[in-house]
């Protein structure tokens, strides 16, 4: 399971608050709008930005791009301008122009703490992994204990499959919360992709015994007994968090996908459960395709194959590295009898499941094969 960007949790506040990625903005400081030297309003170039926010605000973030460029050095909030610039340029998978635009700012204060966060994820989207840890530890020095310092770069490890410089990250986040219960999670969630369940083990109870009555707990038990392939105790872990009150994205995702696993079969009522909290998962976090790939499954079940496509398809373009989807638009394909298109789904699931193998075979002998490495030799049901 890979956690997928995370752009979807931008929310722009207004003119002199961007945000940082996945968190609350915060207002740059006076000396920042004086440092522009702008002191004249320009009504035209206000304008334009109020309208480059609206759109960012909604999740437009290449159509806000323009008008952004077009208000750089005409208002007096710059630092703004550029900081939201780059923050649709990486919203868009352009890490390149937002590693640019970011290092042309030179921020003081509050603002410091952001775009070198920014920056790091940007650097781990360009694949500079020593850059973006060297960035991690500028923001870190500045609010050590600031948890989602280290989870956003985490995150970002995670979308690029970077396991071991996740593994990094979490790791220098624990050095100063050790008491983070998400950063456990995450260390663990690294460690099963690195096909280290037994390692693994040990960082979900933590998570659990730390954050006992959370959400996070929850995630965790009900993870660690999917990955021990015990999909009674998964559901009922799940359905125990949400009678609670719990409806983290995951937590909805993770349960239905138990339940499809269970074999939940089209017309009972455990099917209608899976599909209705694999549909509040995805209106949670539409960028994270696992309640897709869920979803299309059960569609394919009922034989829905036009909406099944359309969800994998969205799961695909979310994350085309992973198999299952593969095997699973391959069998719908199949069904809807396109043989050029199931061809070609089968192509590509041979190649990853080759790539998959051949780094398990370089491995170090001592992994344990979990739940990242069965998961990626999922073939297409007869």
């Amino acid at each position: 399971m890979s956690w997928k960007l995370h752009t979807s949790a931008i929310v722009l506040l207004s003119l002199a608050s961007p945000p940082l990625l996945h968190a609350q903005a915060q207002r740059p400081s006076t000396q920042s709008a004086q440092n522009d030297q702008i002191t004249d309003t320009d009504p035209a170039a206000e304008q334009e930005l109020q309208q480059a926010i609206d759109l960012t605000s909604a999740g437009k973030f290449r159509e806000a791009i323009p008008h952004f460029r077009a208000v750089q050095g005409r208002v007096r909030e710059g630092f703004a301008v550029d900081f939201n610039l780059a923050l649709c340029y990486y919203g868009t998978g352009q890490p390149q122009d937002a590693i640019r635009v970011l290092r042309s700012i030179h921020p003081q204060g509050a603002q410091a703490l952001r775009v070198y966060n920014l920056l790091a994820q940007a650097y781990v989207a360009n694949r500079q992994p020593e850059d973006a840890f060297q960035a991690l530890n500028k923001a870190a020095t500045l609010d050590p204990r600031n948890e989602k310092l280290y989870l956003f770069v985490a995150d970002a490890c995670m979308d690029q499959q970077a396991y071991e410089d996740g593994l990094k990250v979490v790791d220098l986040g624990l050095k100063h919360r050790s008491d983070s219960a998400t950063l456990h999670y995450e260390r663990g969630m690294f460690l099963t992709m690195l096909d280290d369940f037994d390692s693994a083990k040990p960082e979900f109870a933590q998570a659990a015994k730390l954050a006992p009555q959370s959400d996070i707990a929850y995630i965790a038990r009900l993870q660690q007994a999917m990955f021990n392939g015990n999909l009674d105790e998964a559901v009922r872990v799940g359905r125990e968090a949400v009678q609670k009150g719990y409806d983290h994205y995951m937590l909805l995702a993770l349960l239905g996908e138990a339940l499809v696993r269970s074999g939940a079969a089209p017309g009972t009522a455990e099917f209608f459960e899976a599909k209705s909290l694999l549909v509040r998962s995805m209106a949670k976090r539409p960028s994270y395709p696992s309640p897709k790939i869920a979803l299309g499954k059960l569609l394919l079940m009922e034989g829905k194959l036009e909406d099944a496509v359309g969800y994998l398809e969205s799961a695909r373009a979310l994350d085309p590295k992973n198999p299952a989807i593969y095997a699973s638009l391959a069998t719908t394909y199949h069904k809807s009898g396109d043989a050029k298109r199931e061809q070609a789904m089968l192509d590509e699931l041979a190649k990853l499941n080759a790539q998959e193998k051949e780094s398990i075979y370089s491995a170090p002998g001592d992994r344990k094969a979990g739940y990242a490495g069965n998961k990626v030799h999922e073939q297409p049901p007869k």
